[in-house]
């Protein structure tokens, strides 16, 4: 949804022109002209977008382009990049000198994209165009293409006909990603061979003998009632012949290439910095990634104290509970003690939904406003989910059409501790990831789509990571191992600074990583070998979650301290999801004058 000028300035614009007597003053009409400016840009930029990825229309409920896959041919990056550049010339050539609070907050924020869209653009991170995350990562990844069936619409006949011609169009498509990752091989830029490993068996349940038993058949076996009998029989016959004609010969040929030609050119050392030009792409993914200028360096010593600091507290809770051992006792205890794990999946899956529920009453404690849009808990595809962490997040559609889900990771149920249950449910459902990802669907139509779906991590997952405290308050963590559970997930990602630094920036291992990480957390080993060899595909990611969350510490801090009895937390917690993701820098600009405001007399 688009801003556009008001009714009312638009009227009297209209009367100034036929009158001298009601002419505006020259600024306000400055100010108009500039922002009218703005709001075509914003408009164009943001179709665009929709255009040159379809995938992104479907995952925010737009269906326009549902039929469509991304054009990731070489020349379409290229002329995306032209693009990107102009925007910005053009934004930069406005006079923002008469823009209101909020628009120019809408300024900074869409400039702030497009600096960065370009920046990047030199270090060719559009080669690196797989991963055994791919949608969570948001790369191209052709095995596990399948998975966009979970988000996109099933609902008419145009629906699967939209899908049926995605079917059709996907060889191009593959042999385009295919192309990116030839050049990735000339180049040098390449996915470290620890995740070709972890891609590999993706493949597995991409390869059927049966049209109807591939991933991208699912749609079909579930179509609503309300569809007539031929138009079932038609669109299955076509969704069969469109796989066995197009997606199974592709994804074959797709996996001969991956494994004869891309895993033996994977690249042998895990760390960014080994490629081209590689510790300037690292430093620009920290500033992406965390919107700060923090150095490598800086980071790695702020993890080193983190990890220190939750040491202190992890062994206050060793001792509550009266276990004699060592700390990597303790976490052996944890790790392997049948009563800490559940060994059906489906009773996993009860477990979170429980957890979730007992939540929700106990929000309207912390906040003022509460999101109307609900959310429902998946398990995460069998497709990917040995690869994928413990859960994640699927935002709602910006259309209402679709709510938020938790996805939950059921994949070896085994190696799932109960104790984490609680912490990762207030960060990826509620009070994290659901409540701040559905009120930003939710911002007013005056905001133009181009910010509203902005996504800053430091931001979202710095607020998910603040959320797992606030469960002490939300009647979780009354188990001291539930507690421990929660600080665990703290020194998770403390554990993060230290680890993404070392490899991407200090020449760490992924043994010496893995070691590291299983000293300072009692996370399982699986969970453990999938986190270090997501820092190594994502550099620089994994850092934004625990620099988010203590900007967010610090001036709930400040504004403790400053306003006294005159803190009231939900207005605090109302104030930081009311703009939607922003930089770090302007969270702290908008809580300093929120401070400045309550404290005026």
């Amino acid at each position: 949804m688009k801003t556009y000028p008001s009714i009312a300035a638009i009227a009297f614009t209209m009367l100034a022109t036929l009158s001298g007597s009601f002419a505006a003053p020259a600024a306000d009409l400055a100010h108009s002209d500039s922002k009218t400016q703005l709001d075509a840009i914003y408009k164009a930029e943001w179709e665009r977008f929709l255009k040159e990825d379809p995938t992104l229309g479907t995952s925010i409920g737009d269906p326009r382009y549902n039929d469509l896959w991304p054009d990731m041919s070489l020349a379409a990056i290229e002329r995306s990049d032209a693009a990107d550049r102009a925007a910005l010339d053009k934004l930069k050539a406005i006079d923002i000198s008469g823009l209101s609070v909020t628009d120019r907050m809408t300024y900074d924020i869409v400039k702030l994209q497009f600096e960065e869209l370009t920046s990047a653009m030199r270090f060719k991170p559009h080669v690196y165009a797989i991963s055994h995350q791919g949608q969570l990562q948001g790369t191209a990844s052709p095995q596990s293409s399948s998975e966009l069936a979970e988000i996109a619409p099933f609902d008419s006949v145009h629906d699967y006909e939209n899908w049926i011609a995605r079917l059709n169009s996907f060889g191009p498509y593959v042999d385009q990603v295919t192309e990116l990752l030839q050049i990735g091989i000339r180049e040098n830029r390449t996915q470290p061979c620890a995740v070709t490993a972890r891609i590999s068996p993706e493949f597995d349940a991409q390869r059927v003998s049966m049209p109807t038993a591939s991933p991208f058949y699912e749609p079909f076996k579930h179509m609503p009632a309300s569809f007539s009998d031929a138009d079932r029989q038609r669109l299955s016959a076509a969704a069969s012949l469109a796989i066995a004609k197009n997606v199974l010969p592709t994804m074959a040929k797709f996996e001969k290439f991956f494994n004869t030609r891309y895993v033996p050119a994977c690249r042998k050392t895990p760390g960014i910095a080994s490629t081209p030009d590689g510790a300037a792409f690292y430093r620009n993914r920290i500033t992406h990634f965390t919107t700060t200028d923090m150095t490598p360096e800086a980071i790695h010593a702020l993890g080193l104290r983190e990890v220190a600091r939750i040491h202190g507290e992890m062994d206050k809770v060793i001792a509550e509970v009266g276990f004699k051992g060592s700390f990597l006792e303790f976490c052996h205890y944890l790790r392997t003690d049948p009563k800490f794990f559940y060994t059906d999946p489906n009773e996993l899956m009860r477990g979170y939904m429980v957890i979730a529920k007992s939540i929700d009453p106990n929000l309207v404690k912390l906040f003022g406003k509460l999101p109307r849009m609900p959310y429902g808990i998946r398990p995460i595809p069998d497709t990917s989910a040995p690869g994928s962490p413990t859960a994640y997040y699927q935002q709602p559609s910006n259309d209402g059409s679709r709510a938020g889900y938790f996805y939950v990771n059921l994949y070896r149920p085994d190696s799932r501790p109960k104790w984490e249950m609680e912490t990762l449910t207030a960060h990826e459902a509620v009070p994290g990831h659901h409540l701040q990802g559905a009120l930003q669907i939710e911002q007013g139509e005056d905001l133009p789509m181009i910010r509203r779906m902005t996504q800053f991590t430091a931001y979202i997952e710095g607020w998910g990571l603040y959320s797992e405290g606030l469960g002490y308050d939300l009647g979780l963590y009354t188990d001291p191992y539930q507690k421990f559970g929660r600080l665990t997930y703290d020194m998770w990602r403390a554990v993060r600074l230290v680890i993404d630094t070392g490899i991407h920036s200090m020449g760490w291992t992924r043994l010496q990583a893995i070691d590291y990480f299983a000293a300072n957390a009692p996370k399982s080993e699986l969970d453990i070998a999938s986190e270090v060899d997501r820092y190594i595909s994502w550099p620089g990611q994994a850092l934004a979650y625990k620099i988010g969350q203590l900007k967010i510490l610090e001036m709930r801090a400040l504004a403790e301290q400053r306003l006294g009895a005159h803190f009231d937390i939900r207005e605090f917690h109302d104030l930081v999801l009311a703009t939607g993701p922003v930089p770090l820098n302007m969270l702290q600009r908008n809580v300093e004058n929120w401070i400045a405001a309550k404290s005026s007399p």
